[in-house]
């Protein structure tokens, strides 16, 4: 009896050893063990590689083992470079943006004896709506107010022509006096050593003249037509620069408020904010301006009243006009001043006029335009000159005028723009 229970405990014993190494071979991967064939912790039998389910600490050593190492992704290696995505998504909506700036450009291009007269109206208004405002402030209704802003304007325009009219009616026939000596004094000049030219050829090269018109009759008749093409779009342009101008002095607010009631509320107060801004660089360069055309005006006029050169007053007009052409105008009206100055007093002092206009030109493109005009924009120098620059090379003279005041539209109306109400109820 005794000897049976000793070999029931050693079959125990051994049937216990047997279970325990077959749960320890059940970890192996590569047998099939009591977890079954398919590794999965499943077999055909009972509890524990019988039939059972094993615990979940041993489905996580069996899932770690048997799941293939995660490899790293090529796509993600080999990806195009941040910067470079950056810089393509750029690059398109540049192009976009150059496209539609070309696009507008070319329909302006188009409408230019509309577009030309409107950009004048607005400077106008940006000059004479002050005056208006103060006569508003006076007491004078909108009308009244408006019809003696533009009445002082013509008064003040047609009394300057006038005078002009006067002075070279009055020194016409000295100029002309001045222009034959001269005239004479060249040719003896040239006759003289080293040139030893005769005076005969000279006059058969001014002979030359009218049978030089006579053969190239065709492109005297184009250059005729142009001129008078030129002269009518310039007269038409006038009056709808005119009509435009009393509208928007009498009217401005109204149709800015009209303008503003298609928008919502938030966009049309942020829009009101900007365009008062913008508004306000406008009326400030157009004071600038004034001021750097005057002092041109003046210099050049004293300058000339100085030396005694016929039509002193109306090439200081000239001047004062051109020079609302930044740069450029002083030159053009200068180089006319020179001519007049040489054939009236002789090349000593048209030496000394051209000398003066250097000096008058390079202030004014360092320090007349970046701290008179700048200053009160509040534009840098560098700025004012390369909006200059710009505008030249893209539009010419029309566009050397109005790059200034684009830029300073541009640079107050933008900040106000992107700044938004604060939140109701806020600090």
């Amino acid at each position: 009896m005794e000897s049976w229970r000793g070999r029931g405990r050693q079959a125990g014993r051994d049937a216990l050893s047997r279970l325990a190494a077959a749960w320890k071979a059940g970890a192996d991967p590569g047998g099939p063990g009591p977890d079954g064939p398919d590794g999965l912790g499943r077999s055909d039998g009972g509890p524990n590689g019988a039939g059972g389910t094993r615990p979940a600490r041993e489905d996580s050593a069996v899932a770690a083992v048997s799941v293939p190492e995660r490899r790293e992704n090529t796509a993600e290696h080999n990806r195009v470079p941040g910067w470079l995505q950056t810089g393509a998504a750029w690059s398109w909506r540049l192009l976009l943006l150059a496209a539609a700036i070309y696009l507008i450009a070319r329909v302006l291009g188009v409408l230019y004896i509309v577009v030309v007269p409107c950009v004048a109206a607005l400077l106008l208004t940006a000059l004479l709506q002050p005056l208006t405002a103060r006569l508003r402030r006076a007491g004078l209704p909108s009308m009244a107010a408006t019809w003696v802003t533009l009445l002082i304007a013509a008064a003040v325009l047609g009394g300057l022509g006038l005078l002009v009219a006067n002075r070279v009616s009055a020194d016409y026939p000295s100029l002309v006096a001045e222009v034959k000596h001269t005239i004479t004094q060249i040719e003896s000049f040239l006759a003289g050593p080293p040139l030893h030219i005769k005076s005969s050829n000279v006059q058969n090269a001014l002979n030359d003249i009218p049978g030089y018109l006579s053969k190239h009759k065709t492109l005297v008749e184009g250059t005729v037509v142009t001129g008078g093409k030129i002269a009518s779009e310039f007269f038409g342009g006038l009056v709808l620069m005119l009509f435009v101008a009393f509208f928007l002095i009498k009217d401005g607010e109204r149709i800015w408020g009209w303008l503003l009631s298609a928008m919502r509320t938030e966009t049309a107060r942020r829009m009101d904010r900007a365009g008062h801004a913008a508004w306000l660089a406008v009326v400030y360069y157009m004071r600038g301006t004034v001021a750097v055309a005057a002092i041109h005006a003046v210099v050049i006029g004293v300058v000339l009243w100085i030396m005694g050169v016929p039509l002193a007053l109306p090439l200081a007009v000239l001047v004062f006009i051109a020079a609302f052409v930044p740069l450029i105008g002083l030159l053009v009206a200068g180089a006319l001043a020179i001519l007049v100055t040489l054939a009236a007093n002789g090349w000593v002092d048209a030496v000394i006029l051209l000398g003066i206009l250097i000096i008058e030109d390079q202030l004014e493109a360092h320090l007349l335009q970046p701290q008179v005009v700048g200053r009160v924009i509040r534009l840098h120098p560098l700025a004012v000159i390369l909006s200059l620059a710009v505008g030249a090379v893209l539009a010419g003279i029309p566009g050397a005028v109005v790059a200034v005041p684009i830029v300073a539209v541009i640079t107050r109306a933008v900040p106000e723009l992107r700044r938004r109400d604060p939140a109701p109820g806020g600090p």
